[in-house]
């Protein structure tokens, strides 16, 4: 199998000429991009770089980001993407226990690179990716001034590429340790279904310090073009889709939901797409027909997580919108297990949960996450058995498709009885006067837990915290049913458009204590 870094050299070998990065007016063919790599990785060789060694990036998408990815791989260093919504405790937390000697910066943290570079444990490079302050190096000059041949460093599939840290929802972020392996797993299972659109074009939207750079690594393992966006601008978007005859995405379900109610949606010619991915949150069916209406039929979803980058697919053929029930009640599952990975659903002793039962996702297979950093203990219970426990409460039917029923750790225990958020926010999705929800569980006396959303509305439209309640009350059991609402301008989101259900918890804690 091969690793990271040999995507572009093969193909800087195989297609030279062939353009397959763009990033605002940067556009390189594989042979460039090889080139810059080459010189990348070398330029990092020469201050120390080299097996194993950790390199933080801190920075939005763009050309270099990617270009860090394959030098690092091609060295047989470490990349610890940092989430852009941490703190600077946080990134100081991360940065020292990943024991990242370098740091890459983009133009939009140099002032809390900065702040934070004196008390860094081991940072001993600091490299701006643009604009490099007194002390630092930059990046243009280092690729300029170092050579375009090939390192040599034997790297094997095996060997760490990654460590991505989990949002830290619970407690400190947890590193997960991602392998070469993993990453051509990932890219094989998702080209697998489709083929390889060699003359296609993939458009990054998602962060690529999240498992959400997946599109471009699918791109390039395609030998594909990948187009970086820099922020989430529907103008922008929409645009690329346009000019760069984009073929493929992949947004988080709200995103979607933004995207319809776009008022500039129409004006652009988006002809060019063949497939529109959606992953990171169950898409809520009223959503998913809304798409149909407006993009057609060419939906597919992708499940996985930071610790198992290869999960389940619901393909194209499986987004039956009419037709009989045992088809079109596949649209509210996560899909199938892909060829390369294995799901069961278990109950609290890990034996297997009988059809329709609900119970915990477990998964293995090369897909897996290889541990968390320096966490032999946390790592020994999440993987017992030789399974990943995912934390994610499903059940399956029949034909082994899987539905998600909620996070284990997001469950609500209202008077006995369990409530899972997601049941209640996709009855509110149905709202029309919804744009985003979230549902937490608030301690009180009387129940334990008092089922409790927060909402945003569309643009435009109005609703009472009366009224989204009875609507609820026309659609889910009395218990399930939100005791109170609160309607905000916006919820809190991670980088890929998630609800932070946690912040919204601690929001609502903190108005109840005023």
């Amino acid at each position: 199998m091969i690793v990271l870094g040999d995507i572009p050299r093969k193909y800087a070998r195989l297609e030279p000429g062939k353009e397959c990065l763009v990033c605002e007016d940067t556009r390189l063919t594989w042979k460039e991009l090889n080139d810059r790599v080459n010189r990348l990785a070398n330029g990092l060789a020469e201050l120390g770089a080299g097996k194993d060694t950790k390199v933080a990036v801190l920075a939005i998408n763009c050309h270099r980001y990617v270009e860090a990815y394959y030098a690092l791989a091609k060295l047989g260093a470490v990349a610890v993407p940092l989430n852009l919504r941490l703190t600077p405790e946080e990134l100081t937390y991360v940065i020292d226990n990943s024991e990242a000697e370098m740091l890459m910066v983009g133009p939009a943290f140099v002032e809390v690179a900065g702040e934070i570079l004196p008390g860094l444990e081991r940072v001993n490079h600091t490299i701006s990716f643009e604009a490099p302050r007194e002390g630092w190096i930059g990046y243009e000059e280092l690729v300029e001034r170092s050579s375009g041949a090939e390192p040599e460093a034997e790297v094997d599939e095996d060997d760490l590429c990654h460590i991505l840290y989990t949002g830290g929802t619970t407690g400190l972020p947890r590193g997960a340790m991602i392998s070469h392996r993993s990453y051509i797993t990932l890219a094989i299972a998702v080209t697998l279904p489709y083929g390889i659109d060699t003359d296609g074009a993939a458009l990054q939207i998602l962060p690529l310090f999240h498992l959400a750079w997946w599109p471009t690594l699918m791109a390039h393992f395609g030998g594909a073009k990948a187009v970086m966006v820099k922020r989430l601008d529907f103008d922008e978007i929409l645009s690329m889709i346009e000019r760069e005859r984009i073929t493929g995405l992949c947004m988080v379900p709200v995103l979607f939901n933004w995207l319809l109610d776009f008022p500039d949606l129409d004006k652009y010619d988006l002809s060019s797409m063949k497939v529109y991915v959606y992953g990171g949150a169950p898409m809520p069916a009223d959503l998913l027909r809304r798409c149909f209406d407006r993009f057609g039929p060419k939906f597919t979803q992708a499940y996985g997580l930071t610790e198992c980058v290869v999960g389940c697919g619901l393909y194209e053929e499986d987004h039956v919108v009419d037709g009989p029930p045992e088809l079109t009640r596949r649209l509210s599952s996560c899909g199938r297990e892909t060829a390369l990975s294995e799901f069961r659903v278990v109950d609290e002793n890990d034996e297997e949960v009988a059809v329709g039962e609900i119970g915990e996702m477990v998964t293995r297979g090369k897909g897996v996450m290889k541990g968390y950093w320096k966490n032999p203990e946390l790592t020994a219970e999440v993987m017992r058995g030789g399974w990943l426990h995912t934390g994610d409460m499903a059940r399956v039917d029949e034909d082994g498709y899987i539905y998600i029923v909620d996070r284990k750790n997001d469950m609500i225990i209202t008077g006995g009885e369990n409530v899972y958020p997601f049941e209640v926010e996709k009855v509110l999705y149905e709202h029309p006067a919804v744009l985003e929800a979230g549902v937490v569980g608030l301690q009180e006396p009387k129940w334990g837990e008092m089922v409790t959303a927060v909402v945003s509305l569309k643009q435009g439209e109005q609703a009472t915290e009366e009224e989204l309640i009875a609507f609820a009350k026309e659609r889910l059991a009395g218990y399930k049913c939100p005791k109170k609402v609160v309607i905000m301008a916006e919820l809190p989101k991670t980088p890929i458009g998630k609800v932070l259900r946690r912040e919204v918890r601690e929001m609502l804690q903190a108005q109840s204590a005023e």
